[in-house]
């Protein structure tokens, strides 16, 4: 595994071998000490090479954020036992997931303030000054969301202070509440540099962030302070904006249609640059994906079966009468169907309950689930003909619309003053969206219900929101057991003793 002190000090490897930015992401391309800051056309190397490192993310850093909810189960029978024991809130502090989630964000974190030094050299060398803001706020948006999810995950993390990781020898960690005010007061200083357009529409950097990811970054960390009236006003700004709308078809903003859909306010792009051979940029996306499947258009690989929508969010769905939503988000088995059906209660599934997709691809039965991610599928005749690997040019989307709408209303109905919609208005515009009649005064548990029901799988949202409203007995489901001190995760034992500050904490 890489070392943070290592790797962090080194300058970036910044890219752009393409004539798109749109189409084919950033490549690594070296970048040192010689750079000439008095070409300021170059200055938009370093905000590149900041969307670079953050699409190289590891595999398994999302895995293990987004497994603990009620919504995901990890799949078994494999060699990542730890990932499973992670799943049942029994943790490992040795686990080699925890290291690399930890020193991979950090990596990209400290990257943030390495790129943002490089801007800083090209503006004081006479470069646009509105534009160095511009790829200086890029750096922060970054910074916070990474930011966001360690603290999520670990609660007191430390804040780096710039682009040197020695000062963590001797630096206290921050607090949960002082991470999050940082994201917020972060994010205040990037929103007005940062255009108000969609991020699909930048020139310079299409999909980088905007205005509004901003926005949306600042009102999750509010969130998770509980500041429903800061959540309120982030999410009014962004809504009366008219920059985004839902996708119409739920099914198709998961394929490559979602790919910059008006939808998305943040995503990782990905690649196959459009050939059947040759380069690409791409997840991992094997980890979401079935071990065995027919796919409509032969040649196209499986997955390794480690991420499963849990029994409990497939009831909840059948329950509520879903069907878009559910189809999307589930890819069936004929086993985990009958595991269903075991359940009185669902005997007489819906007939449009199969194992066969939309799109014609039958998700065979394997040993390690039941199910698998539908939200990370993409069918088999999306693919240019020659490209083989599960999921292979999905982007990964980061924040949605959806989830303004949903943190909107959620805020309105903790009691917060909103100048946009109204939590009914919100709430009814992902419903229809989803075949759902439409609802009157919306409760808050109607929204969390909403979110369960629209956010599963993405992000861990919904584990993250029982937490922060001390739901507990919702996490113990399925012979799991929650209690508030299984909230966070151990600290990585290899960070705890190199880092005095975590030590401190144990």
């Amino acid at each position: 595994m890489k070392r943070i002190y290592n790797t962090a000090l080194a300058f970036l490897l910044l890219a752009t071998s393409c004539n798109s930015v749109l189409d084919e992401p950033a490549e690594n391309k070296a970048f040192s000490e010689g750079a000439d800051y008095t070409k300021s056309a170059d200055m938009i190397l370093p905000a590149i090479g900041v969307y670079a490192k953050l699409y190289e993310l590891g595999w398994e850093t999302y895995p293990l954020i987004a497994v603990r909810g009620d919504d995901v189960n990890a799949g078994g029978l494999g060699d990542q036992q730890d990932y499973a024991e992670t799943d049942n809130y029994r943790y490992n502090k040795d686990y080699w997931m925890y290291n690399s989630l930890w020193e991979g964000f950090y990596t990209i974190i400290y990257n943030t303030y390495t790129a943002e030094d490089q801007i800083i050299k090209y503006q004081s060398a006479g470069a646009d000054s509105q534009l160095a803001q511009r790829y200086i706020a890029d750096a922060y948006v970054v910074r916070g969301f990474l930011l966001l999810q360690l603290s999520r995950v670990w609660g007191d993390i430390f804040i780096p202070e710039d682009y040197d990781p020695s000062h963590l020898l001797t630096t206290p960690v921050a607090t949960k509440d002082e991470v999050m005010t940082y994201i917020s007061e972060l994010m205040d200083k990037a929103i007005p540099a940062l255009q108000d357009i969609h991020p699909k529409d930048r020139v310079d950097i299409p999909g980088g962030a905007t205005k509004h990811t901003a926005l949306a970054v600042k009102a999750l960390a509010n969130l998770e302070l509980k500041n429903y009236q800061v959540v309120a006003e982030a999410t009014s700004q962004i809504i009366q904006s008219d920059r985004y709308a839902l996708e119409p078809d739920f099914y198709e903003l998961f394929k490559l249609k979602g790919k910059l859909n008006k939808e998305n306010l943040f995503e990782l792009q990905y690649s196959d640059f459009g050939k059947g051979a040759g380069d690409y940029k791409s997840y991992l996306y094997a980890f979401f994906g079935p071990q065995s499947w027919t796919p409509k258009v032969e040649g196209i690989g499986g997955g390794w079966g480690f991420f499963e929508p849990s029994l409990k969010y497939i009831k909840f769905m059948l329950d509520r009468g879903e069907t878009i939503r559910l189809e999307t988000s589930v890819l069936f088995t004929d086993r985990g169907i009958a595991e269903i059906q075991k359940d009185a209660r669902y005997a007489g599934l819906p007939s449009w309950v199969s194992n066969t997709t939309r799109s014609g691809d039958v998700i065979n039965d394997f040993n390690r689930a039941l199910f698998s991610s539908g939200k990370h599928y993409m069918p088999s005749d999306q693919y240019i003909p020659g490209r083989t690997s599960w999921g292979e040019n999905k982007n990964f989307q980061c924040i949605r619309y959806a989830e303004i709408l949903l943190m909107h209303a959620e805020a309105l109905t903790q009691g917060a003053k909103g100048s946009a919609l109204s939590a009914d208005e919100a709430v009814n515009l992902v419903r229809t969206r989803s075949g759902l009649t439409r609802l009157t005064n919306v409760t808050n548990q109607q929204v969390m219900d909403e979110k369960y029901a629209e956010l599963a799988m993405e992000w861990g949202t919904r584990f993250y929101d029982m937490v922060r409203l001390e739901k507990y007995d919702e996490l113990s489901y399925d012979g799991r057991t929650f209690s508030p001190g299984l909230i966070y995760l151990p600290y990585p034992q290899s960070q705890v003793d190199q880092l005095p500050g975590l030590r401190e904490k144990k």
